[in-house]
């Protein structure tokens, strides 16, 4: 029986990454995204390095949309063993640069998105005694820097749905996963919706930082989630921050953390 991975924002960066990744591992890959054109050029990579992938259309935020995916996804496949919500965006901005409409709009997408999705797809995932529920948050969710607080704030409440998840689907046979990358070199730039002068560049620096890409953080992704690992940290100083946050009192990680991001800020205001 083949294996069939439905994964959303799949036309670039990570996702298109992870679409890659499923296909070379003998999965038939559902790309979804709100760009076509891209979406069409990652299935049609796919096919020539040998893997089997189609590319429907779908905006997260429009139940609709939503609907419709599902419903041709219930004419082509049985089940689903794999659902990937990558989907997502970015925004920064220091609290008096982020309006209200700002953190509505993040939340609609990163989180919101992903409880569509999860509420639309669970069905066909329990329809076998195993599948797998991977939800792509971010570093920012579990140790947050400043200037990104809508941001931060969605991907800690990806991770907390994500844990949800993971002890509430368990006895229908799936297994939820959060995967938590830091910064590294993608098109998420793209997506961010900031009013700060100079955090574009700021975030660019960061981006363009990381000695691992998008295939290399794929890669973990996917054997942690073999692995039944419920939470996916990628980079190495990602999960060393994460064992400091969780072992020093947290009054001192804190202050640790004021003192190493004094200085974080765009050049702008320097």
């Amino acid at each position: 029986m083949k294996k069939t991975a439905l994964i959303t924002g799949a036309a670039s960066g990570l996702g298109e990454a992870l679409a890659h990744q499923y296909a070379s591992q003998g999965f038939e890959v559902c790309v979804t995204d709100i760009n076509t054109e891209r979406g069409l050029h990652v299935c049609e990579e796919i096919k020539q390095a040998g893997g089997k992938a189609f590319f429907l259309g779908c905006d997260i935020t429009q139940e609709s949309n939503i609907e419709a995916l599902k419903s041709e996804l219930e004419t082509r496949w049985s089940q689903i063993d794999c659902l990937i919500n990558n989907a997502g965006v970015a925004t920064a901005g220091a609290l008096e640069f982020e309006d209200i409409e700002q953190w509505q709009w993040v939340m609609n997408i990163n989180l919101y998105g992903m409880v569509r999705i999860c509420r639309a797809f669970v069905p066909m995932l329990e329809r076998q005694n195993a599948s797998t529920i991977i939800n792509i948050a971010s570093q920012a969710g579990i140790t947050p820097i400043s200037l990104m607080g809508s941001y931060n704030a969605s991907k800690a409440a990806v991770v907390s749905f994500s844990e949800t998840m993971h002890i509430e689907l368990a006895p229908k046979g799936i297994q939820v996963c959060v995967a938590c990358p830091s910064f590294f070199a993608t098109n998420l730039k793209e997506s961010l919706r900031t009013a700060q002068p100079g955090l574009p560049e700021l975030v660019d620096k960061l981006l363009s930082r990381s000695d691992i890409d998008a295939t290399n953080v794929a890669e973990q992704i996917y054997h942690g989630a073999h692995r039944n690992q419920f939470m996916i940290i990628t980079h190495k100083q990602g999960r060393t921050a994460n064992r400091l946050k969780r072992w020093l009192p947290t009054s001192r990680y804190l202050n640790m953390m004021k003192t190493k991001l004094k200085h974080f800020r765009p050049k702008s205001h320097e």
